[in-house]
């Protein structure tokens, strides 16, 4: 992990105006959200919530199930969130929690009511709109018993906007026989230091669905997101499809813990190194019977772009089922010289197997969001990223 220095950065006296309507936001700055998921017309979507720079400047929910704020509101309502805040993320961990926790700005509180089956995404979007902001924030989500829902996250920098730093903790509490779908776009800067904190727990019969996508150029993210599964029948997955172009340095990763019988979980990461860095991280403990965990990461490096992976497996009961696969390494000559056989030319049967790669069909994305991602895929083919 590279070092990151905060004075670098303007962590005061950068607010923005509240916004009642998302479509009365610039062109340039709405196309910068769609970049991550993120839409300006709510009608596909059942709450929305945007912080930008140190202001949370638009909230709103469209069902009644679904209870969104920004987190200072959270705590003057609900007693400091004091069973939830800060209690799987340790504030004094890092110097990136102490200043989320000693100067918050702001972040997102999101209630599944018991019950709910919400049919349409709960969005929030976490901008970078001046130039060297940097933002603390602390997001928690509650996915109340028995309920289901899908969150879109999109991270991202202004129209513009070049440099900044993210500090974001969040932190997951998935109740039982409740459902949470979670997925992160970043959108960010070539100049842009990212560092979230994240932790969750899911209870009984319990689900925890991650999908993360990060397509743009970013100088330094450091991430390494922790699940633990306290529960019977629990549930987790991690899906990430990660490019790297030159100029970025990506330290990453999932950490599952079962800590309980009959639980299963999942990590899955592609990750290409066009000329970057990624360091690709993957850690499951099982330590009850019966559990089952699989751990895969695929990296194709291009250019002089490099994968560090470190897949770890930790079983401490005997009869547990925990296996690992790792490939890193460049396209396979006989993958193009197949389909060179069948009509294309080299550079097409390079994008060909490229695309297919990164394919992001099997997240079950928003039809709206999963072409927004195909569009930048083939923007990032036809750049000099890779």
């Amino acid at each position: 992990m590279k070092n990151v220095d905060l004075n670098d950065f303007q962590f005061e006296g950068l607010h923005q105006e509240a916004i009642s309507d998302l479509t009365d936001l610039s062109q340039e700055d709405k196309d910068q959200l769609l970049m991550a998921g993120v839409v300006s017309d709510l009608g596909t979507r059942s709450a929305s919530f945007l912080q930008m720079d140190q202001s949370s400047v638009h909230c709103k929910s469209m069902d009644e199930n679904v209870e969104i704020m920004d987190i200072k509101d959270a705590m003057k309502k609900y007693d400091g969130l004091k069973e939830y805040m800060w209690t799987l993320v340790d504030k004094d961990k890092d110097e990136f929690t102490k200043s989320a926790h000693d100067n918050l700005h702001g972040g997102y509180f999101i209630r599944v009511k018991a019950g709910a089956k919400i049919k349409d995404p709960i969005q929030s979007c976490l901008m970078l709109k001046s130039e060297n902001v940097g933002q603390n924030v602390h997001n928690i989500v509650i996915i109340e018993e028995g309920a289901e829902a899908h969150i879109i996250t999109g991270c991202s920098v202004a129209h513009g906007t070049k440099a900044g730093a993210h500090l974001g903790i969040s932190e997951f509490f998935v109740k039982k026989n409740a459902s949470l779908t979670f997925t992160m776009v970043h959108n960010w800067g070539e100049d842009v230091a990212v560092r979230p904190r994240s932790s969750g727990i899911v209870e009984e019969g319990g689900k925890f669905l991650s999908n993360y996508v990060l397509l743009k150029p970013v100088k330094d993210l450091q991430m390494y997101p922790t699940i633990k599964m306290t529960g019977e029948n629990s549930v987790a997955r991690f899906n990430s499809v990660v490019v790297a172009p030159k100029g970025s340095h990506l330290d990453m990763g999932n950490r599952v813990i079962m800590d309980a019988p009959n639980t299963r979980c999942e990590i899955i990461a592609r990750t290409i190194a066009a000329g970057g860095t990624i360091i690709n991280r993957g850690h499951i403990g099982a330590y009850h019977i019966p559990s089952k965990g699989h751990l895969e990461c695929q990296g194709l490096i291009l250019g002089d772009g490099r994968i560090w992976a470190i897949p770890e497996l930790d079983g401490t009961a005997e009869g547990v089922e925990l296996s690992h696969e790792a490939s890193v390494g460049k396209i396979a000559q006989d993958e193009i010289e197949y389909l060179m056989a069948r009509g294309m030319d080299e550079e097409e049967a390079t994008s060909t197997i490229v695309r297919g790669f990164l394919n992001t069909d099997i997240m079950g994305l928003p039809e709206r969001l999963q072409k927004e991602i195909d569009k930048q895929i083939e923007e990032l083919q036809a750049s000099d990223a890779m």
